[in-house]
């Protein structure tokens, strides 16, 4: 290994490790001020707390429902993530095998969901005419629709690495197609759908606008929500403020630090075929 080479490597692990840092910053600022008590807080300094409140925590769960919003927002996340998974699998799989003019159409017009912005009207509009506005499951599929462009393109790209002869030969043994699919095809896909799987958790337990404008009701709110109970235009808790936000995003960096090495490889493959 060359010297320049060396100097080179290291070089950029400097960089990334300054990077790393400036990324942790405010979640470091939001872990400090968790611990101070009202007073302390309210500046949002990175000043040490004279003394350690821990309470804060078991205050923000109890005053907070976090409990509740936390089964909620596991509901939405699960929830997208089946729906997401099964229906853009099995769509992108009959785009990829199926490449007429009309599937390619309808590819292109699936993913360009991915620049396209959502119109909250005309979403209000059609959430009021098919009366899942303020409802648990509109919520979810709202959450599962708009991961159907990403998780298309992702899944279609991989099918692309999957040899035709699997198909082949899976219907010279008398595989009817959805037995071809859920026996042959869908366990190879793995990989990607375990990608699709930690995006689409990710993406739901961090939504607020959805939430925010469809569900009016505060039982149905998920925890990303619950800082409206310490929050407000007159009442003002930042120690409980960032023990709730530190609460709502441990389980998106538990999931995120579990499943990084699998969103690598399953946007790699899936970015590169297609």
């Amino acid at each position: 290994m060359s010297r320049k080479y060396t100097v080179s490597v290291v070089i950029k692990n400097i960089i990334a490790w300054m990077v790393s840092i400036v990324m942790m910053v405010p979640l470091l600022l939001i872990f400090i001020n968790s611990l101070k008590d009202k007073a302390q807080a309210s500046s949002m300094g990175m000043d040490l707390p004279k003394t350690l409140h821990f309470e804060n925590y078991l205050i923000v769960i109890e005053r907070g429902k976090l409990l509740r919003s936390f089964f909620n927002s596991m509901f939405y996340a699960g929830s997208a993530i089946l729906i997401a998974i099964l229906l853009t699998s099995m769509a992108a799989y009959v785009l990829a095998r199926n490449k007429t003019r009309l599937n390619r159409f309808l590819y292109f017009f699936i993913i360009m969901g991915l620049a396209m912005p959502v119109n909250y009207v005309s979403l209000m509009k059609v959430m009021q005419l098919t009366h899942l506005n303020n409802t648990r499951i509109g919520i979810a599929l709202l959450y599962a629709t708009i991961q159907v462009p990403i998780s298309v393109f992702l899944i279609y790209g991989f099918i692309g690495t999957i040899p035709l002869e699997l198909d082949e030969a899976g219907i010279l043994d008398g595989c009817s197609p959805i037995r071809l699919y859920f026996n042959i095809v869908m366990p190879l896909l793995k990989p990607v759908l375990v990608t699709v799987a930690i995006l689409t958790f990710m993406d739901a337990w961090n939504q607020f606008s959805f939430p925010l404008y469809y569900l009016n009701s505060s039982t149905k709110w998920p925890m990303t929500l619950a800082v409206y109970s310490f929050f407000g235009q007159f009442h003002k808790e930042w120690n409980l403020v960032s023990a709730d936000i530190l609460l709502t995003s441990l389980p998106v960096l538990i999931i995120y630090l579990l499943g990084q090495k699998y969103i690598i490889s399953g946007m790699t493959v899936g970015s590169v075929k297609g």
